[in-house]
């Protein structure tokens, strides 16, 4: 696996459990001013779930890249 593919691979993983962990501990806006949206998040903490992601998402890339390197799945074989 090259480089490239490997930080695609990432990204992917990476988006893909931030839009999981977005929703964890959100509490709406008690009493929401003129303008602002009800159903808005009162504290989003992006920063935390973005750490978060962060971590979850390396050590899903590393059992991924160890169970590529390790062949134990291929797509080559599906193309034959």
């Amino acid at each position: 696996m090259s480089w490239a593919t490997g930080l695609m691979v990432y990204l992917v993983i990476w988006w893909t459990i931030l839009f999981a962990v977005l929703p964890l501990g959100v509490k709406r806006v008690e009493n929401p001013g003129r303008g602002q949206d009800p159903g808005a998040p009162e504290r989003p903490q992006l920063l935390r779930k973005a750490v978060i992601t962060s971590i979850v998402a390396a050590v899903l890339w590393v059992g991924f890249y160890f169970l590529h390197q390790a062949d134990f799945f291929s797509f080559r074989d599906v193309l034959k």
